[in-house]
């Protein structure tokens, strides 16, 4: 998931990867929640919800662009 984010935005967003307990796995963006393996069946996401998880980025990059302006 980290490479498609990678591939997708480059260094317009800082994605990290950081281990947790019990198999945790989470994606923040900004200091928001965006993904969370527990609340989603504990299954890795398929490649359709990776691609509503970019589609959430890029929003928000387009937010901080515009706010930016």
């Amino acid at each position: 998931m980290a490479n498609e984010f990678f591939r997708t935005f480059g260094g317009d967003a800082a994605v990290s990867l950081t281990p947790g307990s019990n198999g945790r796995f989470d994606v923040y963006m900004d200091g928001e929640k965006i993904f969370d393996k527990k609340e989603e069946g504990n299954a890795f996401p398929e490649l359709s919800r990776i691609r509503k998880l970019k589609q959430v980025i890029q929003a928000k990059l387009d937010t901080i662009s515009a706010a930016a302006d």
